[in-house]
This record gives structure tokens, sequence and C-alpha cells, in this order.
């Protein structure tokens, strides 16, 4: 029996600038995954700049570079609308989603505005809960929350972006003149970027459950069961290749990587108070999971099994994940914190907030608050498989959806 991966496309009239011609990815999409980019290495920058230096202005670096991705995602983002909605041919708005009555726009240049002016409505909105309350003590604050949600928007914008032109391009291929070959795997690769990015954010948000001190926990694998698979699953939904959520995974743990080892070549000093751990370059981030694993075998298994429907297959991805992911992190996590062939540039567990004794006990090795008994562990390990089947489940319906986006 042949494997469907993928739902059957939707029958809408397939965009014309694929079948006339010479056939181009619009502007803006480069733009949205650039901005998206920006977005999350200055997300990443400014958490090292926290551990390494302490407070930071409006207009500090990491901040800058966070802005200028949300510029670059309004800015382009907002012409395309303006576009469309003066200059745009009736079949282009026919395609669009209508805002207000009267403007026109897809949905994920419509995202890309909101998450825009959302992170900058933030800065702000952060510089005076800074001045009011002094540094923060959670990555989840009133201002981060309302700026995380804007990374969001604009990352989930431009994915969604690059998901309704590779639509577009799967059904042109079916056209009398089909596109151009090489636009199919520049797309492919856009959309990994742009989900790679999306689910280092993902990450980023939960990094203070998921760090390598609550390895050994169960709440560990039911924060990893319900965050990650929703979007991995969506992913391999919403493209057709093959090895879609490999590539994903790939993106993160080159982006966390490239974050690790290059931001801690640069000179900081801490110039917050009290200063425990004295360093002079800044600290790193924390070593990606080994989220490309799973995803290696989720690709391998969806393949194999793409015949079956979505409630089949959530038991086979998703307990596939929660295995995979449990036996590689478990002891993954006991090296990271325990080994000293794990201190160092490479591995980055050597890096410690200032403000943290460098003397702790604890800091190399598992506290009883860390571990739990083997029936808590059981039963938390029940409960992050539920976690894992409905995230699964979710993922897989997000990604029917988004496999059909054409506006």
């Amino acid at each position: 029996m042949p494997a469907i991966l993928n739902p059957p496309p939707p029958s809408i009239t397939v965009d014309k600038t694929f079948i006339e011609g010479s056939p181009a990815i619009p502007v803006y999409i480069f733009a949205t995954v650039f901005a998206s980019f920006c977005v999350i290495t200055g997300l990443i920058w400014d958490i090292c700049w926290h551990l390494s230096i302490g407070r930071d202005g409006l207009l500090s670096p990491p901040h800058l570079v966070i802005y200028l991705g949300a510029v670059v995602a309004g800015l382009f983002s907002g012409y395309e609308i303006l576009r469309k909605t003066f200059w745009g041919k009736q079949e282009e708005k026919a395609r669009s989603v209508k805002i207000w009555g009267f403007f026109y726009s897809s949905l994920g240049s419509l995202f890309c505005v909101w998450g825009a002016l959302a992170m900058l409505t933030s800065a702000p909105f952060d510089d005076w809960w800074h001045n009011t309350y002094g540094l923060d003590v959670t990555i989840l604050s009133p201002p981060h929350t309302v700026l995380i949600l804007g990374i969001i928007g604009i990352q989930f914008g431009a994915m969604i972006s690059v998901v309704s032109i590779k639509n577009h391009f799967r059904l042109a291929k079916k056209s009398v003149v089909p596109p151009k070959k090489n636009l199919d795997s520049l797309l492919f690769w856009l959309f990994a970027l742009s989900a790679g990015f999306l689910l280092t954010i993902w990450y980023t948000l939960l990094s203070e459950e998921l760090g390598r001190m609550s390895a050994h926990r169960s709440s560990f694998y039911v924060y990893g069961g319900a965050a990650f698979p929703i979007l991995l699953m969506a992913t391999g939904k919403a493209a057709a290749q093959k090895w879609t959520i490999t590539a994903v995974a790939g993106v993160y743990t080159v982006l966390m990587l490239a974050t690790l080892w290059i931001i801690p070549l640069f000179p900081a000093e801490p110039k917050l108070g009290p200063i425990l751990n004295h360093i002079s370059h800044y600290q790193g981030f924390q070593f990606p999971l080994l989220l490309i694993i799973p995803a290696i075998a989720i690709d391998l298994l969806r393949h194999r099994f793409g015949y079956l429907n979505d409630w089949q297959l959530t038991p086979i991805l998703g307990g596939a994940f929660l295995l995979i992911f449990l036996a590689v992190q478990w002891y993954f996590g006991g090296f990271l914190m325990e080994s000293p062939y794990a201190r160092n540039w490479f591995f980055g567990s050597h890096y410690w907030y200032f403000g943290n004794s460098p003397d702790w006990q604890y800091r190399f090795k598992f506290g009883p608050w860390m571990i739990e008994s083997t029936p808590e562990l059981v039963k938390g390990l029940g409960i992050a498989l539920l976690a894992t089947l409905i995230s699964t489940r979710v993922g897989l319906a997000w990604g029917n959806w988004m496999h059909k986006i054409q506006r």
C-alpha cells in the first residue's frame, strides 16, 4: 500500500505566479525568515548578557538585534499588506485575508505585523519594569511575556508565510508549465529555518524547567513531551519531504551550538552586585537537547507507517518520541551535570551565573531534590506519556491545517 504522508491537496486555484514564466519567492518571505533569526539570536544573547553582566539598558546590543528583527518583519510585512490592498491584483486579494473590511493580508504577514507591534511595545515596558523592580529573576516576567508573544508571532508568521508559498508551489508542480525545481529545495530550507527558529524559542521559554539539573526528574519529560511533539509533528505534516522534522531539529541544534560557542568568545564583566562568581567573558546559555535523535526516528516511522490515519500514528510517533527522548536525555543530562569532560567550551557545563557561588556543593552533582523515588518517577513518566500523546495528536491536526494554507 503506498505511503501517504500528508492529506490530499485542497481544490483551490493555484497562484498564477508559479505557472507564468519564471516564478520567484517574494522578498518579504526572506525578510520575515531573517527577522525570525534576528529575534531568537538577540534573545539568546540577552539571556547570556543577564548571566554575565546583569542589568541591560533599553538600547543594549542584544536588544538592538531583537528590535532589528521586529522592524524588518513589521516593515516588510506591512508593506506587503499595503501593496496587496492598494496595488494588488484581484486574484491576490481573493487569496488574502480581509482585515477591518478594508486591508488585504496573508496570514503570515498579519502575524508578523502583530508580533512586531507587541515586541516594540514591550521595549519601554521592560525598561520601566527594570527601573522599578530591578533585575529579572525569571525569564517570563510580564514585559518579557509580551516580548515572547511578539517573537512567537513573528516566527509563526514567518513559518506560515513560507508554508503558504510552498503549498502554492506544490500545486503548481502539477500544472502544464511547472515551476523551477530548485525553488522546491529553497522553500524547504526556508521552512526548516523558520520552524527551527520557532522550536528554539519554544525551548527557551521552558529552559528553566529543562536544564541539566532537572534531567533526572519526571517533570523534565513532562515538559518536553508536552512542548516539542506538537511543533515537530506539525512541521512533519505541513511539508511533504521525508526529513522535515530532522531538518527542523537540526536548525535548532545548530543555532544553539553556534550561540553557545561564539558568544563566550567575547569579554564581559558583571556590573551588578553581589558578584560571587568573578568572570571575564560571557557565560554561555545551554547545550541543546538531543532532539535531533528522536526527530530522525520520527521521520523514519512516519514514512514507514504513513498509510495509517492520525489516530493510529499518535501512539507510534508519540511513544517513540518519549521513549527515545528519555533514553538519550537521561544519560546525557547526567553527563552534562556530573562529568568533568562536560566542563569545557564544547558542552558548556562550566558556565555559571555571576551571582551564584562557584563553590556550591551541588554545582556539578545532583542534589537530593533533583532526583525522585522510583514510584514518583514512574507516576511522573506516566503523566509525561499522556502529555506526549496529546501533544502529538494536536500537532498532527495542526500540521494538516498548515498543509492546506493558501492565504
